[in-house]
C-alpha cells in the first residue's frame, strides 16, 4: 500500500484520527446490545452514542441509555412509552416509542449501525438502514433468512457496506478481507463467489446434547437446553443453538452474505468453539478464523474496522489447549439442521418460512406448551403445509417477505393448537 493511499485511509477513518465514531445501537438490551456497551464505555473516546433502541423493557433501555448517554431513545413497544419517558425525565434525551421510532433510530446520522435486534423484528430497522447507505455491523440473521434477496440488493444498490457480527461470520469475513484487501470489502456475489474459493465452513459447538441420543434429546427440559456449554447468549439463540437450527440459520444467512453456492457451505461441529469458521481454496490452502468463545470479539473488530481496537478479550494459548477436535453434525439426532439445509437448497420462499415457523416453535417450547423434539415437527409440518398451498413462493420484496412470514406464523400457530388438542404435540 503506498503512503499516499495509507494517509488518505488514515485521514478518512474516525477511529484512526481518534475522533469519536458514531454509533446507532439497535437491540441495545440483548446480550450483544450489552457486550457492545461493555466495549463502548471501555473505550469512552473513541465512539459515541447518537441513538440506541430496545423492543419491551423500558427500564433496561433507560438503564442503557443512561450508560451510553444517548441521543435518541427508542422503544418498539408504544405502551411502554409513558415508562421509558419518566425513567429519562430531565435527561435531556429525545424518547420514542413504535416501530417507526425504532427505524427512526436506525436512520439517524452515524458511522455504524449495530443491528443487533433479535428475530423477524429485526428486518424493517435494518433494510432501512441500507437502504439509506448505512455501514451495518449485522448481529440479526433472520433479516437475511426472511428476507435475504432483498436486502442485499438494497445494500448494493445504496453502496451499503455489511460487516458481520456473528462469530462465524465474521471469521469468514476476516479471512477474506484479509485475502482480497479491505477495499474489496462489500459483500457481494461478484467480491466473494470465484473459483479459487471452493468451500465456506461454519463450526458449531455441537450444544449441550452433542453426545445425547434422540429419545434423550426430544425429551430435553427447558433448564438442559439453556445450558449452554460455550456461550452466554439470549434464550431463543440458546435452543436454536441446542437444536442446531441457529447453525442451520447461519448457512443460509451465509450463502447471502458471501454469495456463495449452497454446495459450498457446510457445518463442522468443533466443541471447543476455538475455530469460528474457515475458508478452503482451490490450491488446497485452508485458512481458519480462531479466537475464545467472546461475542466482543468479533464486536470489536465491527466497532472499529476496518482498523483494530484493544480489548480485554482472553487470548489463545494453544498449548495450554492442546487438542481441537471436529466431528460432522449429524442430522438424524439434529433433524433443525437438515431442515434448513433442505430450506437453503430449495431457496424461494422456505428459508422465510422455517424462520418464521421456528421462532413459533422455540417460543412454545420456552413457554412450556410443547417439548423439546416437538420444535423441529412443528417446523416441518409448518414447511410443508406452506409448500402445499403455494405460501413458500420466492418474496419479491421485504414487503412480500414480511408477508410470508406473518402467514407462516400463522399456519405454524395454527398447526400448535389443532396438535395441541388431539394430544400429538406434549410437552
Amino acid at each position: 500500500m503506498s503512503q499516499n493511499l495509507l494517509r488518505s485511509r488514515l485521514d478518512n477513518d474516525p477511529v484512526a484520527k481518534a475522533e469519536p465514531r458514531r454509533l446507532v445501537l439497535l437491540g441495545a438490551t440483548g446480550s450483544v446490545g450489552r457486550s457492545t456497551a461493555d466495549l463502548i464505555e471501555a473505550a469512552p473516546d473513541q465512539f459515541s452514542v447518537e441513538a440506541i433502541a430496545g423492543g419491551q423493557d423500558a427500564e433496561a433501555l433507560a438503564i442503557m441509555a443512561i450508560r451510553l448517554n444517548a441521543r435518541f431513545v427508542a422503544l418498539h413497544a408504544p405502551h411502554q412509552y409513558g415508562a421509558l419517558k419518566s425513567a429519562l425525565a430531565g435527561r435531556g434525551m429525545e424518547i420514542a416509542a413504535g416501530p417507526a421510532a425504532v427505524e427512526e433510530a436506525a436512520l439517524r446520522s452515524a458511522d455504524l449501525v449495530i443491528a443487533a435486534i433479535a428475530g423477524t423484528a429485526g428486518v424493517a430497522p435494518t433494510y432501512a438502514a441500507l437502504r439509506r447507505g448505512q455501514t451495518v455491523a449485522l448481529a440479526n440473521k433472520e433479516c437475511l433468512v426472511c428476507a435475504g434477496p432483498s436486502v442485499m440488493r438494497a445494500a448494493r444498490q445504496s453502496g451499503a457496506l455489511i460487516l458481520p457480527l456473528d462469530s462465524e461470520h465474521n471469521a469468514i469475513f476476516q479471512i477474506l478481507t484479509s485475502y482480497l484487501g479491505h477495499g474489496q470489502g462489500r459483500l457481494s456475489k461478484t467480491a466473494w463467489a470465484g473459483a479459487e474459493i471452493e468451500q465456506m465452513t461454519l463450526t458449531a459447538s455441537g450444544g449441550p446434547f452433542r453426545t445425547w441420543d434422540a429419545a434423550r434429546i426430544a425429551s430435553a427440559t427447558r433448564a438442559e437446553a439453556l445450558a449452554h456449554p460455550n456461550w452466554s447468549m439470549g434464550k431463543k439463540i440458546t435452543i436454536d443453538s441446542a437444536s442446531l437450527m441457529n447453525k442451520g440459520l447461519e448457512l443460509i444467512e451465509a450463502h447471502y452474505l458471501f454469495g456463495i453456492d449452497p454446495q459450498r457451505l457446510e457445518v463442522l461441529v468443533h466443541p471447543q468453539s476455538v475455530i469460528h469458521g474457515l475458508v478452503s481454496f482451490a490450491d488446497g490452502s485452508v485458512l481458519a478464523g480462531m479466537a475464545h468463545p467472546d461475542m466482543k470479539v468479533p464486536i470489536a473488530h465491527c466497532l472499529a474496522y476496518p482498523n483494530r481496537m484493544t480489548t480485554q478479550a482472553r487470548r489463545l494459548d494453544l498449548a495450554q489447549l492442546a487438542t481441537l477436535t471436529f466431528e460432522r453434525p449429524d442430522l438424524e439426532r439434529f433433524p433443525a439442521l437438515s431442515l434448513a439445509i433442505t430450506a437453503l437448497k430449495s431457496a424461494g420462499g422456505l428459508p422465510t418460512v422455517l424462520n418464521a415457523a421456528n421462532e413459533v416453535a422455540v417460543a412454545a417450547f420456552l413457554s412450556g406448551t410443547i417439548g423439546f423434539g416437538a420444535i423441529a415437527e412443528l417446523v416441518e409440518a409448518t414447511c410443508n403445509a406452506c409448500i402445499a398451498d403455494g405460501t413458500a413462493r420466492e418474496p419479491t420484496t421485504v414487503d412480500d417477505a414480511l408477508a410470508v412470514d406473518h402467514v407462516a406464523r400463522e399456519r405454524a400457530q395454527a398447526l400448535l393448537a389443532e396438535t395441541i388438542s388431539i394430544g400429538i404435540v406434549t410437552n
